[in-house]
């Protein structure tokens, strides 16, 4: 699947030395791939608002990067992607794992799949 790519990017981006920073250099990259299923999506604008929604929220309450990445086209699937950098891993993961939850008892949306990573 396409979103294997981005996780396998990520990967790869491990812990990176920061030389000259004045700090250990310890950087842990997290990312989320769900894909949810909004059965009440009539169109496609009304995908894209539940879509912005649930990005805006995990941008503004837990300071994430997040975007649509896939099935753009399709009215009531939605592929969506969220990134965090932490200088621990578990601060990394935490709040993708708060997302997660969050979605999976979201009232729209249903959680078809996700794929959370950490490095």
């Amino acid at each position: 699947a396409d979103h294997q790519l981005v996780v396998e990017a990520v990967g790869h981006a491990g812990m990176l030395p920061a030389s000259g920073l004045g700090h250990d250099g310890s950087m842990h990259v997290g990312a989320l791939y769900v894909r949810l299923e909004i059965p009440a999506a009539r169109s496609l604008k009304d995908k894209r608002q539940v879509v912005r929604s649930v990005l805006d929220r995990a941008r503004s309450r837990w300071h994430l990067a997040a975007a649509e990445v896939d099935d753009n086209d399709l009215r009531q699937v939605a592929s969506l992607g969220f990134a965090s950098v932490a200088n621990t891993a578990s601060a990394a993961r935490a709040p993708l794992e708060t997302v997660l939850e969050a979605l999976r008892v979201h009232p729209i949306a249903r959680l078809l799949d996700h794929e959370l990573d950490v490095t």
